[in-house]
């Protein structure tokens, strides 16, 4: 099914506006607004104070937030929404902290049109050069993100008998607690940055998981990734990379399982002719501003890398609507 198409000069117009409102959005959360506005209602001027704002700029955005339905104002003073309140104030336990890092990439998107130029990011746009305000941010939203998928992917893997996992990348560790919860005999290690691994000890700490997932710094392109795994694990990793980058990731996987064990990749992958899932076709363009040879990447061309590396009869399984799982096995 062909998605809907602008027909009229209001609907176009009404296209090249969106990102007003998501700007709006972000603004507030980058503020601490919802936060700070969760506690009492309050005046323009005084929730300037709060927030180390301007009063008249404070007073326009709540304004505009309040147009969007996201704040109620009576009398001059402004509230959170019932769902403002649920979804974006720190405390409440359906907190969207992902929007720190959505913030972030809305910047990087400003740049596309130069990257479509180019062919790639601005320098210092690539993930490992993040500041760690950034980092935090990523690996927070990528945790909250990542629940549901978790579950749904060690359901998906079938674990019995697996012991030994190497979760490439694995930022919080969220897969490899996954993991460790649904096959009670296994081990995993989480392989990433020395900027992000006392984040994932913290995130495991949280779950009593530390018994049973452990940490390993290093960048998956340099590392070594030892030996005697049952499973090498990629998720979000693939479409940071290079086609050539992502080979040499298979490599390393294929050198460090037992005979017989897998590698599995959890990625946005597309079809044949690029058009589905829709979301991967946007995502290509995020991986277009904030990587420097990142992409999304074919069913078809998984299946010949993994083919390539000695890998057997690749399988492929959606594990949700956006997201899809390529398992092989090593011969």
């Amino acid at each position: 099914m062909k998605p809907a198409a602008p027909q009229t000069p209001e609907d176009m117009h009404q296209l090249a506006t969106a990102f007003q409102k998501s700007r709006v959005l972000l603004t507030a959360c980058d503020l601490g607004l919802f936060t700070a506005l969760e506690a009492a209602p309050a005046g323009s001027r005084e929730l300037a104070d709060v927030l180390s704002a301007d009063p008249r700029a404070t007073d326009r955005l709540l304004n505009a937030l309040r147009a969007m339905g996201l704040v109620e104002k009576h009398h001059g003073r402004f509230a959170n929404t019932p769902a403002a309140s649920r979804l974006l104030v720190e405390s409440s336990p359906e907190f969207m902290g992902g929007l720190g890092h959505t913030s972030n990439v809305f910047r990087a998107w400003c740049g596309l049109t130069e990257a479509v130029r180019t062919g790639t990011a601005a320098p210092g746009r690539d993930p490992g050069s993040l500041d760690p305000q950034a980092t935090r941010a990523f690996i927070r939203a990528m945790h909250a993100r990542a629940g549901i998928t978790a579950k749904k992917t060690a359901a998906v893997l079938d674990l019995r008998g697996v012991r030994r996992v190497l979760d490439v990348g694995g930022g919080s560790g969220i897969f490899a607690m996954a993991m460790a919860r649904a096959e009670p005999d296994l081990r995993a290690t989480v392989l990433d940055m020395p900027t992000v691994t006392p984040m994932t000890r913290d995130y495991v700490a949280a779950a009593d998981l530390s018994d049973r997932v452990d940490t390993r710094d290093g960048d998956y392109h340099q590392a070594d990734f030892g030996a005697n795994y049952d499973l090498v694990f990629f998720s979000a990793v693939f479409h940071i990379n290079s086609p050539t980058q992502n080979k040499h990731l298979i490599h390393k996987a294929q050198q460090a399982l037992n005979t017989g064990g897998r590698i599995a990749i959890l990625d946005f992958i597309m079809d044949r002719d690029r058009e589905n899932p829709p979301f991967a076709a946007f995502f290509a363009l995020n991986m277009l501003v904030n990587t420097q040879a990142g992409d999304t990447y074919t069913e078809d061309e998984l299946h010949a890398w993994l083919a390539a590396a000695g890998f057997a009869d690749p399988i492929t399984t959606p594990v949700t609507p956006r997201e899809t799982l390529v398992v092989g096995v090593k011969r």
